[in-house]
């Protein structure tokens, strides 16, 4: 069993079924994009200053915003 420790104390496990460790990375994989680990040692790599820090997550939040109002808006037929 791969066991990788995620931030806030969280656990991405995979289990490896019939001496299938290809099939147990690629779900490995899955899970840790989809939790964001990757993002976040991308972001960890370098120090980044708390105001280009600041900026990141306004431009994040902004884009996320845009993208919900774009799918409601496809939602409700415009």
């Amino acid at each position: 069993m791969y066991v990788i420790r995620k931030t806030r104390n969280a656990l991405v496990q995979v289990i490896v079924r019939d001496n299938n460790v290809d099939q147990a990375l690629k779900a490995l994989k899955k899970k840790m994009q989809r939790e964001g680990i990757f993002r976040e040692m991308k972001l960890r790599k370098s120090y980044e200053k708390p105001s280009e820090r600041k900026a990141r997550e306004k431009a994040e939040a902004v884009r996320r915003a845009r993208k919900m109002e774009r799918k409601r808006l496809e939602r409700e037929g415009f």
